[in-house]
């Protein structure tokens, strides 16, 4: 028997794909986002894989539900009301709909996610 849970999908399995904070929502820095997006539903409602972000700060809104694993870095997540989180590697958490606040991230942080459109 391992300790390790099973993969979600084989990383190499899936295509890297850039991206970056819209320019509106940037806060600071010049971060770079890689997504390796293992799984896609058929309806197009769910998502599972990998996301990467280099240093930088940006304001989010979700209109979907996430759970996330932080795999390595630090990252800070603030809400509009005040309240924050610092995530490191082996923490987990799920965001819901109607959050709204920053995500800033300290050291490149990678995290495994699950979204669920609505």
């Amino acid at each position: 028997m391992t300790d390790a849970p099973p993969p979600l999908f084989v990383l190499g399995d899936a295509t890297p794909e850039t991206g970056a904070p819209a320019p509106d929502r940037l806060i600071n820095g010049s971060p770079v986002f890689t997504t390796w997006n293992g799984y896609e539903s058929a309806d197009g409602t769910r998502f599972a894989g990998v996301w990467r972000s280099t240093p930088g700060a940006w304001r989010i809104q979700y209109d979907e539900w996430e759970y996330c694993e932080i795999l390595e870095g630090e990252s800070v997540v603030a809400h509009d009301d005040g309240r924050r989180w610092t995530l490191t590697a082996g923490d987990r958490f799920v965001i819901e709909p109607g959050f709204v606040g920053s995500w800033t991230v300290v050291t490149t942080t990678t995290k495994r996610y699950v979204i669920v459109l609505g």
